[in-house]
């Protein structure tokens, strides 16, 4: 039944799994933000095509668009202390558009997954109703 985890209490080990999906998420901001920096060129895709494994691969594992957001917060929590940078100037983003294009493909590329469809439930019938 659509929405009834809002009315269900939650299970342990979904939350586990949401948890480790946002740890997860952040590994692979940071992994991404080193790799984009490093191989300025073919870093950057690797980075995007890695975000995008990631949040796809949760989106088909938990089946639930709160699959993607959870690692989606992990990976932007990681970017955005990784760009905050320390008093003294140091950053982990230098400047330029690598950087700008990894942070905003990335959030372009969980946004598309969290609102793909979901593939049909087995045994359901066909789309409309009463036919």
């Amino acid at each position: 039944m659509p929405g009834a985890w809002l009315t269900q209490s939650p299970k342990p080990g979904r939350i586990a799994a949401y948890l480790g999906l946002a740890v997860l998420g952040a590994l692979v901001g940071v992994a991404g933000a080193l790799v984009q920096g490093a191989w300025p060129p073919g870093g950057l895709v690797l980075a995007l095509l890695a975000s995008a494994g990631l949040f796809y691969g949760s989106l088909r594992a938990t089946e639930t668009q709160l699959g993607v957001v959870a690692p989606a917060v992990g990976w932007l929590l990681a970017i955005v202390v990784l760009s905050i940078g320390r008093p003294e100037g140091d950053g982990m983003f230098s400047a330029g558009a690598g950087p700008l294009v990894y942070m905003l493909g990335g959030m372009a590329v969980a946004v598309m997954c969290a609102t793909m469809s979901r593939p049909s439930q087995p045994g359901g019938g066909p789309g409309r109703l009463g036919k």
